[in-house]
């Protein structure tokens, strides 16, 4: 396995690389705000990019919102660009994570993972875009588990809190958890509404090679994983979610490609049973649908051509005071029941919410991502590779380093099918997860 502790030709726990791209930027501070929970309290890290000048204007910007002038002196700064291999090189050497903030991945991401991998550095990204960390994991899991590297994808909004909020529903329920469904919503800050910039680039692109993602899957060779309890059921197009109270539509971002990577490793790997999974996002009442129904129109157009794209780029917004929250609604089969015979007869419901997605909770994620694979290696999969969040993090500590930090992981009510009656109950954080007979 490739190091996890500094050195003196290894000299740096982190280099965020992309630093002066606007997520880079809160990423700096975030990493600045929490160095102290590196190993032994401390961290020593750096900042990598193109342009030397911009680089230091992040740093001073850093230090002044922080009120810490000493990450002028104390934070180094390395020149390296995609575009220069033996660049990115000498950085992965310095580095013990490389943390990539230079989306669109699909443009810029390959060099920087294949850099990390070829030079001993683990590496994390807050891609949003499935058809990168598909391709990553079919072109560099082999050698990565050979380096003892991990490739760590999507540690941002997109897609730690579903596909983490997944195994946290399943760690919580008592029994077999066979099926989970997520609901989420978003609260607009001041200008309106927000989206978080992977998952729009994410819907744009991913739309846009559809195609190409499918025939990417393909070669993989996978075996459709198992199905425990009853298949679950697809919602339509358009749908009015009783969970939301609202109207809801299939989430398009790149969540159910990510936790479906992590039930199949958990399956195929770990022998778990898994779970099955769909996820939703809420559009509000009905005089929404008819803006959603003119928006889907133009931007199923749009995707078509490379303008287009490069619009709708431009005109997503993400905007401080905003928040979200996902609902998780799982079902399954209690302790002492079999799940091959009946039906599911126990309930769950979670909640995980969080502040502004973009440029809040994903530098949060990602850098608490990163400290964790710091601090607990050994609670890591046994090899390196190109690995999904809940596949990596699952026996870590990160979803309680999470919570300190903002991303909140909650469970709100169990609920018990016994003798054909339910049993709701509502859940503290001082109560065992039980179910009573009637």
């Amino acid at each position: 396995m490739a190091s996890f502790s500094t050195s003196s030709s290894r000299p740096y726990h982190i280099i965020i690389f992309g630093a002066s791209g606007f997520t880079g930027q809160f990423v700096v501070e975030e990493v600045a705000r929490t160095a102290s929970e590196g190993p032994k309290g401390s961290l020593k890290w750096a900042v990598a990019g193109r342009n030397r000048t911009k680089l230091e204007k992040v740093v001073e910007q850093a230090a002044g919102a922080l009120s810490m002038p000493e990450l002028k002196s104390e934070v180094d700064i390395l020149v390296a660009d995609v575009g220069d291999l033996d660049s990115l090189a000498a950085m992965c050497k310095q580095a013990v994570i490389v943390l990539s903030c230079v989306g669109p991945y699909r443009f810029f991401g390959d060099p920087v993972v294949k850099s990390c991998v070829e030079n001993g550095a683990h590496c994390i990204d807050i891609s949003g875009e499935p058809q990168f960390l598909e391709s990553m994991q079919l072109n560099y899991h082999d050698q990565a588990a050979e380096k003892g590297v991990y490739i760590v994808g999507s540690c941002g909004f997109d897609s730690i809190p579903a596909d983490m909020g997944v195994i946290y529903t399943r760690d919580q329920f008592k029994g077999t958890l066979t099926a989970v469904e997520s609901f989420l919503t978003a609260s607009a800050g001041p200008e309106g509404g927000c989206i978080h910039d992977g998952t729009w680039q994410s819907a744009i692109y991913g739309l846009a090679d559809s195609n190409k993602l499918r025939s990417l899957r393909k070669k993989f060779g996978h075996k459709p994983l198992p199905v425990v309890g009853p298949k679950i059921k697809r919602r339509g197009t358009l749908f009015y979610s009783n969970e939301l109270q609202q109207y809801a539509i299939p989430f398009m971002g790149t969540d159910p490609s990510v936790v479906k990577r992590t039930q199949r490793y958990l399956t195929e790997e770990l022998k778990e049973s898994p779970v099955q999974y769909g996820a939703y996002v809420g559009i509000g009442g009905i005089s929404n649908i008819f803006k959603l129904v003119f928006a889907g129109l133009m931007f199923f157009f749009l995707v078509k051509f490379s303008f287009g794209r490069n619009l709708l780029i431009k005109v997503k917004h993400t905007m401080e005071g905003s928040s979200f929250r996902f609902i998780f609604i799982g079902e399954g089969y209690t302790e002492g029941s079999d799940p091959s015979e009946g039906k599911p007869n126990g309930k769950i419901r979670t909640l995980v919410k969080g502040p502004e997605v973009g440029y809040v909770a994903t530098p949060i994620a990602m850098v608490q991502a990163a400290l964790t694979m710091l601090n607990e290696s050994d609670s890591l999969p046994n090899t390196g590779g190109v690995y999904t969040p809940g596949a990596t993090f699952a026996k870590t500590t990160l979803i309680d380093r999470l919570n300190k930090h903002g991303l909140n992981f909650n469970i709100s009510l169990f609920l018990c099918l016994l003798e054909h009656r339910e049993v709701l109950l509502p859940f503290k954080a001082s109560l065992q997860c039980c179910c009573f007979q009637v």
